[in-house]
């Protein structure tokens, strides 16, 4: 009762500090000149990362097994490491082009696990007996690990190719000052960047998309480096589950959808880091793969769990309460 009790608390602190921060966010993105207020969002999401810590731990010990048995938890454990993806640039004490990725994907996993539509799976259970292993955390922790690291690598991606090609869109035209020019985030890094570098230099080259190609340039840096990890966790993870699978089903692999599906997304990664040795594809096309690469893995994470089949069908759910 107690860690039933404490999980409740803990899981209404997050979910009011996300929305708040998601106020904020929306805000700091309207108004450029309020930037006090992003101070209020970082520290909105260390309340929120202290909470998330809690609730793991607090599940933790009340179900006697890391919680990570079904679509809500594995949502919270998500919006975790994605948290820590966020911090890593800060601990490096480099430009934390990360944070315009993290931050919002961070928000928007833990609004959604945290929000009503998952109710019926709030509540721990006991494990069935396939997932009554010591694998459950090795496998399911490294693949939910790389999915996060994938899909902020992959955003990256797409960043640089509508930063690459938002001029042929009429919205992103410099003769109209919309609201979508001024709040696109990508937009406020290019202008604070190419701000910054103006006063530090005057001996920087003057063709016109100078900025851009700084700006794009070490997107693509960060989104090679964050998909390289995220491949290495994937593959792991993958190799983790084979050997379980073996332990619990016979099999090391049985192509059932959610194989089927991690797979194609371990493809699509692999060709992404063998188009990054090609320098035609280096650039917009690896970007490309990467772009697609995120659909995949929300096919492979969440979409398999909406159709419920095969043998990975424990975190299957119904959005319509039965």
């Amino acid at each position: 009762m107690l860690f039933a009790t404490l999980e409740h608390i803990l899981t209404h602190i997050s979910f009011s500090t996300i929305s708040i921060v998601i106020t904020i966010h929306l805000i700091t993105l309207l108004v450029r000149e309020l930037g006090g207020l992003r101070d209020s969002s970082e520290k909105g999401m260390i309340v929120t990362f202290f909470s998330i810590t809690g609730f793991l731990v607090s599940r933790w010990a009340s179900s006697g097994h890391f919680p990570l048995s079904n679509l809500y938890e594995s949502l919270i454990f998500l919006s975790w490491a994605l948290y820590i993806l966020h911090t890593i640039p800060k601990i490096q004490n480099s430009k934390n082009d990360l944070s315009t990725i993290t931050t919002p994907s961070t928000i928007l996993t833990q609004g959604f696990a945290t929000s009503g539509l998952l109710t019926e799976m709030h509540q721990s259970t006991i494990l069935v007996p396939a997932l009554q292993s010591q694998w459950l955390m090795m496998h399911v922790s490294m693949m939910l690990l790389s999915y996060a690291t994938l899909l902020c690598g992959s955003l990256l991606s797409a960043a640089i190719l509508i930063i690459r090609f938002r001029n042929n869109f009429h919205f992103f035209s410099k003769k109209k000052k919309n609201v979508l020019n001024k709040t696109f985030f990508f937009s406020d890094i290019e202008y604070f960047y190419a701000k910054r570098s103006a006063l530090k230099s005057t001996s920087v080259p003057s063709f016109p998309n100078y900025y851009k190609y700084q700006l794009t340039e070490r997107l693509d840096s960060w989104s090679y480096r964050v998909i390289s990890l995220g491949f290495t966790l994937l593959t792991i993870g993958i190799l983790c589950g084979a050997v379980w699978a073996n332990e619990a089903w016979g099999s090391y692999w049985n192509w059932d959808p959610k194989e089927t599906w991690a797979f194609i997304t371990w493809t699509i990664f692999a060709i992404y880091l063998h188009s990054r040795t090609n320098p035609n594809w280096k650039g917009t096309n690896s970007a490309l793969i990467a772009s697609i690469g995120f659909l995949i893995i929300w096919i492979c994470y969440f979409g398999i769990n909406l159709l419920g089949i095969g043998l990975h069908s424990y975190g299957s759910f119904t959005l319509i309460p039965k």
